[in-house]
């Protein structure tokens, strides 16, 4: 499995990240490194105002190459698979004012 560490700033970047149409939910990670469809990864996330991170087993459902024509960064979304600290819930929590906005973000 391949770990990934992922430090959000900030609830804006996590709204633009966060990936709400996948079933178990899942995030976008800015990567350049190649990784393939359906690799399995593990996340340790770090929240915004969070002391800690929170591990998360995921697998890779979209990848945005490097140079994609939209303008949108390189990289991978993950889905969650395992998500034992409830990451999803947290992050839905810390975003919910954002959740309804139409500003574009790094998938949709």
């Amino acid at each position: 499995m391949i770990p990934i560490n992922i430090e959000f700033q900030s609830e804006h970047d996590l709204y633009v990240s966060y990936m709400p149409f996948l079933k178990e939910g899942g995030l976008f990670i800015r990567t350049a490194e190649p990784y393939d469809l359906g690799s399995e990864v593990e996340l340790n996330v770090l929240l915004p105002d969070s002391l800690e991170p929170s591990i998360i087993k995921g697998e890779v459902c979209w990848i945005t190459p490097t140079g994609a024509q939209n303008g949108t960064p390189a990289g991978i979304g993950v889905s969650f698979i395992d998500d034992p600290d409830k990451i999803r819930h947290q992050i839905e929590q810390a975003i919910a004012r954002q959740l309804s906005s139409s500003e574009p973000t790094l998938t949709m």
